[in-house]
Parts: structure tokens; C-alpha cells; sequence
């Protein structure tokens, strides 16, 4: 793990990484919903709605691997103080929050013909506006710790703190009663037509695919930053240092 704590390794591999995993999302989700929205039959009940779940399901995989990225990078940063672990935490904060924006604005477009209202106050949206919350929670401090030259280990135990969301907004469709469907895939099993499975299973790789591009394009700009700021820091106390020595 420490192997990448190099800033200049971690970008030697970005640079090649990054475009594979953009080019490489943008073909197969293109693919995933071409095929979901022109080749899959309407579902028995659904109709033609189901095409929405080709967004809305990769949406909320990558709103809730958005704050697990998050997480798992606070507590390196924490625990071995892995110099880029927190850089990974802030790059995945915009784009979960723009997924978890993107699940709920989905959600709420099905749920209108499928439920005959744009919201019910149930167990898994409510947990997952939490969760849209929480993210913007995560971006204010971390902006503040940087923007003030602070400790980001508050931002880092928030992130610890708000994984507490992740298994709450999993398991509350079984926890509680719900208009929101059960679970339709769970470990080695799925309750989803292969019709409907294959090409969801495609548009969850491609848009997990643009997400890890999108994190390794922000991680690589706030490096650009820092070593940027840490430049003209270099240049002022050398300027500072010249001014005292000729007084």
C-alpha cells in the first residue's frame, strides 16, 4: 500500500489508468444502454419505465461506493497516515454526491407512474437523502481543513462516522415495511430476468468504470494544487528571507 504513497508513482499510473477506465466506462455503458433502452422488452409489471432502473441501479451502487471509497480512505489516512488516502476520500465526494443526486432524481422519475407519487417517506429513500446530506457534509469540511491549511482528520472521522448510513440504506427495504422493492440481487443470486440482468450488470461496470476515471482525474488535480501551493510557499519565504538579509 505504502508503495503508492509516492506522489509521482501514483501519477506515473494515472496517466495511462485514467484514460482506460474513461474511454474504455464511456464504450461499455454506451453499449449497456443502448441495448437497455432500445433492445429489452417493457417488464410484465413495469412496462416501460423499467428502462430508468439501467441508471437509477448503477446510480445507487456508486452514491453508496462512493462513501465506502471514502471511508476505507479516512481510516488508512487515520490509522498509517497514508499520504494519499486522504486525496482519494475528497476526489470521491463529488462524484458520489452526483450519483446519489442521480439515484434520487431516478428514483423519484419511476416511482410517479410506478407508485402514483414523486416520494414516500420509507426507510431506503429517506436513508439515502441521508446519505446526499451527508455527502455534502463530508465536502464542507474537507474544503474548510484545506482551504484554512487545518487537519483533515476531522473530515476523515466524519467519513468513519457516515459509513454507519451504508448498511442501514442495504438492509432497510428488509427492516422495514416498504413501497421499495426488496432486494433483486443478492450473493449468488438474482431475482431479475437475464434480459434485464445482463445489460444492468454492463451499465453498472461501464459507469463504475467512468467513476474510477472521474476520482484518479480529481486526485491528479488536487496534487496539481498542492504542489503548486507548495511553490509559491517556497518562492514567499524566499523572498522573505531576502528582504531580511539585505535589511
Amino acid at each position: 500500500m505504502h508503495g503508492f504513497a509516492n506522489p509521482a508513482r501514483f501519477l506515473r499510473i494515472a496517466r495511462w489508468l485514467t484514460p482506460v477506465l474513461l474511454f474504455g466506462g464511456i464504450a461499455i455503458t454506451a453499449v449497456a444502454l443502448l441495448w437497455g433502452l432500445f433492445r429489452v422488452p417493457p417488464d410484465r409489471l413495469m412496462g416501460e419505465t423499467v428502462r430508468i432502473l439501467f441508471v437509477h441501479v448503477p446510480a445507487a451502487w456508486l452514491g453508496m461506493g462512493g462513501w465506502m471509497t471514502i471511508a476505507v480512505a479516512s481510516l488508512v489516512e487515520l490509522v498509517w497516515r497514508h499520504p494519499l488516502a486522504g486525496i482519494a476520500a475528497r476526489a470521491a465526494a463529488v462524484p458520489g454526491a452526483a450519483f446519489t443526486a442521480i439515484c434520487l432524481l431516478t428514483g423519484s422519475i419511476w416511482a410517479r407512474p410506478t407508485w402514483g407519487t414523486w416520494w414516500v417517506w420509507d426507510g431506503r429513500l429517506t436513508s439515502f437523502l441521508v446519505l446526499l446530506f451527508l455527502y455534502f457534509g463530508y465536502i464542507a469540511l474537507s474544503d474548510a481543513a484545506q482551504r484554512d491549511s487545518g487537519s483533515s482528520r476531522v473530515a476523515a472521522i466524519f467519513g468513519l462516522v457516515g459509513a454507519v448510513n451504508i448498511p442501514i440504506i442495504n438492509r432497510s427495504v428488509v427492516w422495514w415495511n416498504s413501497l421499495h422493492q426488496p432486494p433483486s440481487i443478492t450473493m449468488g443470486k438474482s431475482a431479475i430476468d437475464a434480459a434485464f440482468l445482463w445489460p444492468l450488470l454492463a451499465a453498472t461496470l461501464g459507469f463504475s468504470m467512468i467513476f474510477g476515471a472521474i476520482i484518479l482525474l480529481r486526485m491528479r488535480a488536487l496534487l496539481a494544487d498542492i504542489q503548486a501551493d507548495a511553490r509559491l510557499r517556497r518562492k514567499a519565504m524566499r523572498g522573505t528571507s531576502g528582504m531580511e538579509a539585505q535589511a
